[in-house]
Order: structure tokens, then sequence, then C-alpha cells
């Protein structure tokens, strides 16, 4: 694989903003399903307030990206706007770029479940990796903003015919950090309750 660096992007990344959105508006292209258009401004003010992950090679030549939304008064957070490069791709960059969004999501937002809506299958193989599980529309945020960013989608009548409930999408979501700490520490007390219950016959 290219030597390339994954890091949470920083104000010395502001400049690719611009190529970031070439490419996630070139990719929707492709694909001919949803990615929900960003302006540079947008990019750049992810970038700014720490909620963004860039990966670049050696030579500084932009190789994918990801960032983090917030919604709901902080009960969700998302990673959106995944891209790989079109010279980078089939290098398993796009897992790591997920995986690094997700964990720096859930350090920064621990109270916060993590979701996404996608239509990509790519995508849905990651975030199960990663701990989600796919749900309903109704089990992900409802705060409309979110839901306005489907505005600039090919696919976004689909989603007001059926009420915001259903779209082509896959709703998929991931616990908390603190909602998987306290699963382990139920979990390690349910095991030892058992093994107390099994030593005390």
């Amino acid at each position: 694989m290219k030597q390339i660096k994954i890091l949470i992007a920083g104000k010395e990344h502001l400049e690719y903003a611009e190529e970031i959105c070439d490419v996630i508006a070139d990719s929707a292209k492709v694909r001919g399903t949803g990615i929900a258009k960003r302006k540079p401004e947008y990019i750049r003010q992810k970038i700014t307030n720490n909620n963004a992950v860039i990966a670049l090679d050696k030579h500084g030549i932009f190789a994918g990206f990801c960032y983090i939304e917030t919604w709901g008064h902080g009960e969700y957070v998302s990673n959106s706007g995944l891209i790989v490069h079109p010279s980078f791709r089939k290098l398993g960059l796009a897992k790591k770029i997920k995986k690094k969004a997700f964990n720096h999501a859930r350090e920064k937002y621990p109270l916060a479940r993590v979701f996404g809506i996608t239509t990509s299958l790519p995508v849905m193989k990651i975030n199960h990796e990663l701990g989600y599980h796919p749900v309903t529309f109704s089990e992900l945020t409802d705060d409309q903003t979110f839901w306005s960013g489907c505005k600039s989608c090919p696919n976004f009548d689909i989603l007001t015919r059926n009420e915001q409930k259903m779209c082509l999408c896959v709703g998929m979501v991931a616990p908390s950090k603190k909602e998987e700490e306290a699963r382990k520490i139920f979990g390690k007390n349910k095991k030892a309750a058992k093994i107390q219950k099994k030593q005390s016959k």
C-alpha cells in the first residue's frame, strides 16, 4: 500500500477543501445515487472545528476525507462525506479513514450515538465491522437540519413522499462510547454473578 497518513485535519489542511468537494461531486455522478453536495466553506468549517479526518500521501497529495457532524443537541453524531480519491481506491483506505473518524467522534462526543445513512454496500460493511446495526429511520435523529441536508440528493423526493420514514439509503447506528462501556461492565458483572452462583452450589 502507498505510504498514506490518516490525520485529524487541522488548519494546515484548509487548502484541500475545494478538491474534497470536487471528488465528492464526481463520485456522486459516477454512482448515480445520493451524496449530499457540500461547499468548500462547509468543509473548511469542519476542519477548523477539529471535526474532520484527512488522508494524504507522503508528498501531501490528497487521498481521502471524512467529517463529523453532531445532531439533536449532541445526542447523535455522524461520520459523513466519506470519500477516497480515485487514484487511491482499492487499497482499503476507506475503511481506515472511517475507523479513524468513528473513533475520533466517540472520543470527542462520548455520550452521542454514531449513525449514518448510505446507499454504499462497502460503507455498510465497514459500518457493520465497527459495530453499527441497521435501523429504521425512526430510530435516527429527528433533527430536521440533518434531513434538510438530503435536499441536494437526487432521491430527496423519495424521502419526502415517504414522510421521512424511508428512502434508498439504509440507516445504521452504533452505541455511544458510554453505552458500550456500560454494556461491558454489565456483561462482566453478569458473568461474575453466574460464576459466584455456580461456586456457591
